[in-house]
């Protein structure tokens, strides 16, 4: 025992070993930094990947004056492709067309959603109403999860929505 205190007391009063304490402290400090801008430049990158994929699927649905079935899953497949190579297991899209009459009355021509809760698209698009003409609203949403700092933050919920109007219609309207 006497043997083990010496060692230790001798320990304690070198200037490495002081060196080598204040190391451990700042380590746990300076590694959850490091973990934790990892997992911020990650969701950075994920709320980036959403706001494409919004702008891909509305581009694409917007080009043609009538729309498929094909077309529209096309569209939701590019989307779903925009996250690469982030899991797209939560991936969600709303697309809804929507038509505004001579006295700007909103009505929705089609939608279609998928892997998400349908979007408040009729005041979502008040701003945009005019007389005779139409808009395509696409609604993405992504549920991000942390890799290292999930313990603290937990799930971040994103979400984007693109307006666009028809290219060579006004109201793109589906077969």
């Amino acid at each position: 025992m006497y043997i083990f205190k010496k060692i230790l007391l001798r320990f304690i009063g070198e200037e490495k070993a002081t060196a080598a304490i204040e190391a451990a402290f700042i380590f746990p400090i300076m590694l959850s930094l490091f973990l934790g801008i990892f997992d911020l430049g990650n969701a950075i990158l994920a709320n980036q990947k959403v706001i494409r994929a919004s702008q891909v699927v509305a581009d694409l649905i917007t080009r043609e004056n009538i729309v498929t079935d094909a077309d529209i899953a096309e569209a939701i497949e590019a989307g779903r492709l925009a996250f690469e190579p982030i899991n797209t297991a939560s991936y969600g899209i709303d697309i809804v067309s929507i038509r505004f009459d001579e006295n700007a009355d909103t009505e929705i021509v089609w939608r279609e959603t998928f892997n998400m809760a349908e979007a408040d698209a009729l005041s979502a698009v008040a701003a945009l109403a005019a007389t005779d003409e139409g808009v395509v609203m696409v609604s993405v949403s992504y549920e991000y999860n942390p890799v290292f700092s999930g313990f603290a933050v937990g799930q971040i919920d994103m979400g984007e929505v693109a307006f666009s109007r028809g290219r060579r219609t006004a109201v793109v309207a589906r077969q």
